[in-house]
């Protein structure tokens, strides 16, 4: 069973590190930010792949440490994405293996799927305009959620009067309006609304708990095992 390295200790790595446990795996490194010197080529390589669930500003770091080392990352940090197209070069040049996803879970890929279907629909109905609202716990740091930005960018792929997103109800014309709620406990909502003069059509995705999440980064590390490449949840799914 796979040897896997945890960059990012908190509440997921947590989650995730049981669920590993249970089918069997060993955590060789357990990484935060009481131990981060830890960070290390010869920590790393102590692993199979890594998992990395930690903070916005350490997103790429560890990333871009695992690369340097060889050793597979699947990245499921947020809020860093402006760095994302570095990372996938390093990948690449490395000739190294790099699993990101906004979101690990199998119910929010299918709506992602859901989402893209419904944005082509919408372009022959011109009367109606999108809108977004995401809620997370008050821990999250980042806002709109990774998610939430997926969801409109894939909206914007494939829905010709979209261009892009705004954060907060104030969005000029042609951006998608996205309200970002932090409240204790919750686990993550989002939902899209397509109004009109004369009714809204509304697709929903609520998570009950975090091993929802935690299931699919694991079965990402497992499949990531052994392959070259960029790769998200598309592609370990077909979908």
């Amino acid at each position: 069973m796979p040897k896997i390295a945890l960059l990012g200790y908190g509440k997921m790595g947590k989650t995730i590190e049981q669920l590993a446990l249970d089918a069997g795996d060993e955590i060789v490194l357990r990484l935060n930010a009481d131990n981060a010197t830890a960070l290390t080529a010869r920590n790393l390589q102590q692993a199979d792949v890594a998992i990395d669930f930690s903070h916005p500003q350490t997103g790429f770091k560890h990333v871009e440490a695992c690369l340097k080392a060889g050793v597979p990352v699947v990245s499921g940090t947020t809020g860093w994405l402006d760095r994302f197209e570095e990372a996938k070069t390093h990948c690449l040049q490395q000739k190294g293996a790099f699993f990101y996803a906004s979101n690990f879970s199998i119910g929010v890929n299918l709506f992602f799927a859901l989402n893209q279907k419904l944005a082509e629909l919408m372009n022959d109905w011109p009367a109606y305009q999108p809108s977004m609202t995401e809620i997370h716990h008050t821990q999250k740091l980042d806002a709109p959620s990774g998610t939430a930005i997926t969801l409109s960018e894939d909206i914007a792929a494939r829905l010709k009067r979209v261009e892009g997103w705004h954060e907060g109800t104030d969005a000029a014309e042609g951006q998608i309006p996205i309200q970002a709620i932090r409240e204790e406990e919750v686990k993550g909502t989002h939902e899209i609304r397509y109004a009109s003069a004369v009714d809204t059509i509304t697709i929903r995705h609520e998570a009950h708990s975090r091993e929802g999440f935690a299931k699919g980064a694991l079965q990402a590390a497992h499949w990531l095992i052994g392959r070259k490449g960029v790769f998200g949840m598309s592609d370990m799914l077909g979908l």
